[in-house]
């Protein structure tokens, strides 16, 4: 129960990146994404008490970190440029379905029961209906972009099942991931995006980011895989792309239509199936 609780609530924290990313859409996105990294890398220091050694891991299990918070976004930025956004979005959220069909193969002594299968589809369905409930176009366009979208997905998914492989870490070595991932994330804005000024305002709102989903979330991941089970984490993740929806309604003072609440019921329905299971 703890466990999943952590994870609700860095689920929580995601379903707010929409909303205060569109706020924030005239910075460019590896600019937000790297100052965001290093602004939520910060949390590790009371988290740790201020013990830099807590800091310190392997570098393979550093090279994990890295490869799961830039690798995760550097690909899903691409997607998102080179792709129609729904659509591009809709095949990022394969990755809750892939932590859940996938953990068998990263996670020894760990199977999938019928009742995970089924509740993992339901879920994906949900999200599929959340997504394509924004007003977006669900037509089938191909765009070369759903590649990198498919390997965002991929990488969050192996990511979250990975560090159950690794030798322990505390949870504010995460701060390490960040901070490096941060690192790059700026090294690829200078070298492939254009210089822009950023207002107080701007200061503000990348700094909630940076506490929150793009940070915070993060740490309560972590220590959400570290004390539960990723079956079961993995179908509640399908509530990201629902609470992001209905948040990104209230900030625009709109209802949600008929398509969000039948998702709502059907993911829902999915992470109470899935956490029922043994």
């Amino acid at each position: 129960m703890s466990a999943n609780l952590l994870a609700l609530g860095a689920i929580a924290l995601w379903a707010s990146l929409a909303a205060l990313g569109v706020a924030l859409s005239h910075v460019p996105p590896f600019l937000l994404t790297g100052l965001c990294l290093l602004i939520g890398s910060l949390i590790a220091l009371p988290l740790s008490r201020f013990d830099w050694r807590q800091w310190r891991v392997p570098a393979p299990t550093l090279a994990l970190g890295v490869y799961g918070l830039f690798g995760f976004h550097f690909l899903l930025f691409i997607a998102l440029r080179h792709a129609p956004p729904v659509q591009a979005n809709l095949v990022n959220y394969l990755w809750p379905l892939g932590i859940v069909v996938m953990a068998p193969l990263f996670l020894p002594g760990v199977s999938l029961s019928t009742r995970h299968v089924l509740a993992a589809l339901i879920g994906f369905a949900g999200a599929v209906l959340a997504i394509l409930g924004r007003g977006g176009s669900g037509e089938a366009v191909w765009a070369w972009g759903y590649v990198p979208a498919l390997g965002s997905a991929f990488i969050w998914a192996s990511y979250s099942l990975l560090t159950k492989r690794v030798p322990a870490f505390p949870t504010a070595a995460i701060g390490s991931f960040a901070l490096v991932s941060g690192a790059l994330s700026l090294v690829c804005h200078a070298l492939l995006e254009p210089a822009v000024a950023l207002s107080a305002r701007d200061w503000a709102l990348i700094a909630l980011l940076g506490l929150g989903p793009l940070g915070g979330a993060f740490f309560l991941w972590d220590a959400a895989l570290k004390r539960g089970d990723a079956r079961q984490i993995g179908v509640l993740s399908f509530l990201t792309p629902l609470l992001s929806t209905l948040t990104l309604l209230a900030v625009r003072g709109e209802w949600p239509n008929v398509s969000v609440a039948v998702a709502a019921v059907m993911i829902i329905g999915a992470a109470v199936m899935a956490t029922r299971a043994r």
